[in-house]
């Protein structure tokens, strides 16, 4: 199960189409690509062990330039398109990248890179000169390699709470750049995606990102098309599921939350009978809004939580869930432990760090002390997120450990905060940080996006207190709210908590 394999039985089978365009690339389409970059990696001096950054907008190329990298034995850094040009060189920097691959799209970036990362060539989709990207690859044979070797990506963890971290794998355990890897076992036998290269899957989110770069590829291993929206938008969505009759999907909570949002009408005038499978994962999904979804697509929605750093995940269907509302699965991969903070393992229904055992342990690049961090005494590793299981072994999150607030001696979990904020019909998104206080070490305070700004003002703030009331303790409950058009959060769904804690800081700094 490969795309090699699939470009020999499939040659003209869709591996690749981008929502809006209708842009397709076959699976023969596909190999040719890949063989050329891989030729070109090594041309450039970027062979096995070697590092490059790829950060490039969601386009057909940039899985040809993933699988590309997957025979040259590079290894490949997807970089967030959201981040500055000092975050983006921090990465290249501390990930020693010898180039980076682009997009013209980009250019205010590269510029000032060109500064801040000297040890860097560059190529650029849509560039000029010896640094044109379509130019240097029709200058490579579409021939394999000889001497073939798999590569792999370091991801980078979101930079969320602080500066981000490589996630550096395991070194491959065999040398066939064919050979198979675990998710794809994972998404056949545990998420039921089809093996005999039927799928039609639907990637709404960035394809830098570790889930729809791990299922993308995935999918290309199974035979399958991959429909790639170039932007998310929760009506375009739909019309792409009616389009090319998607069979599966993967989601994050925030995509659900704004198709939920759309007027019932306009949910419902699309044809989303082809529909199978909807995955989602990368947050906690608040209770409501699973539920609303389940009884739109019906039992087809289903839940996994993992990481990037790939040491476990867990899987729930949706009939389960349904059984067992709020729970993200029992582990199908690796062995849950949930410990406090002196290690010691706790018994079911109570709240500590959630560790997971296994052998495949990956690393954090340049960074042992965060590494030795994440590490259990007994060897297991963390996520960082805190929940707990019940007696039958099904877990449940409560919310990151660093995103806690200790209001007053009192810790704050803001996921259950912000999941009945956005279960408010005036809400489309919410982040609860904790501000500095002088009396109590932190508040509690709630940004929030309002469906629509007309509505942001005192009157909704009391709509939302009383909302709140019932469902809260007094301390829980913010003690500020501030509305905003937009919340720093990524296109993957993850929200970037640490520019709003950094703002409260700050003006509580200027106020002191």
């Amino acid at each position: 199960m490969h795309p090699i394999a699939h470009a020999q039985a499939r040659p003209d089978h869709p591996a690749i189409i981008m929502a809006g365009s209708g842009e397709t690339v076959s699976y023969r389409a596909l190999d040719e690509t890949a063989n050329r970059f891989a030729r070109l990696l090594r041309a450039r001096g970027v062979g096995k062990g070697a590092h490059f950054g790829l950060l490039m907008e969601n386009n057909a190329l940039y899985l040809q330039l993933v699988w590309g990298s997957q025979r040259s034995g590079a290894m490949m850094v997807p970089i967030s398109t959201r981040l500055t040009a000092p975050e983006i060189a921090y990465i290249l920097n501390d990930s020693d990248a010898r180039l980076l691959v682009t997009s013209a799209r980009f250019a205010d970036r590269i510029e000032a890179l060109r500064a801040l990362c000297p040890q860097c060539e560059f190529l650029v989709l849509d560039g000029e000169g010896e640094e044109d990207l379509a130019a240097a690859l029709a200058g490579q044979s579409d021939t394999p390699l000889d001497d073939p070797s798999p590569g792999q990506y370091m991801l980078y963890s979101s930079g969320t709470t602080g500066r981000p971290k490589g996630v550096r794998p395991r070194a491959p355990d065999s040398d066939d750049v064919q050979a198979p890897v675990p998710l794809v076992g994972l998404a056949v036998m545990g998420a039921g995606v089809p093996a005999d290269g039927s799928a039609v899957y639907l990637s709404p989110a960035p394809l830098y990102h570790s889930a729809p770069l791990g299922w993308g590829t995935t999918v290309h291993r199974l035979g399958g098309t991959l429909v790639v929206m170039e932007k998310f938008d929760p009506e375009a969505a739909l019309q792409t599921i009616e389009r090319y009759s998607v069979t599966d999907s993967q989601w994050v909570p925030t995509h659900f939350v704004r198709m939920l949002k759309l007027e019932p009408e306009r949910r419902a005038g699309y044809d989303l009978s082809s529909h199978q499978r909807a995955l989602h994962a990368a947050a906690p999904c608040p209770v409501p809004v699973k539920q609303a979804m389940i009884e739109w697509w019906g039992p087809i929605v289903n839940e996994y939580y993992a990481g990037s750093e790939g040491i476990g995940m867990t899987l729930v269907k949706a009939q389960e869930w349904l059984e067992r509302p709020g729970t993200v699965g029992k582990a199908i991969f690796g062995k849950l432990h949930i410990c406090g903070p002196d290690g010691a393992e706790l018994p079911p229904g109570e709240d500590g760090l959630i560790y997971f055992e296994n052998e495949i342990l990956p690393t954090y690049h340049n960074d042992p002390a965060k590494t030795a961090e994440a590490m259990h005494p007994e060897g297991w590793m963390t996520l960082g997120d805190i929940g707990h299981v019940d007696a039958e072994g099904y877990l449940y999150l409560t919310d990151r450990k660093s995103h806690m607030i200790i209001s007053g001696g009192v810790n704050v979990y803001p996921q259950e905060v912000e999941n009945l904020l956005v279960s408010h019909p005036k809400v489309m998104d919410a982040a609860v940080i904790g501000a500095p206080d002088p009396d109590l070490g932190e508040q509690v305070v709630a940004v929030v996006q309002p469906v629509t700004m007309d509505e942001a003002g005192e009157q909704l703030e009391a709509e939302l207190r009383a909302y709140l009331e019932p469902e809260l303790s007094r301390i829980k409950m913010p003690r500020l709210f501030e509305f905003r058009s937009e919340l720093p959060r990524e296109a993957n769904g993850k929200l970037y908590k640490r520019e709003l804690r950094d703002e409260f800081a700050a003006r509580a700094q200027a106020g002191a």
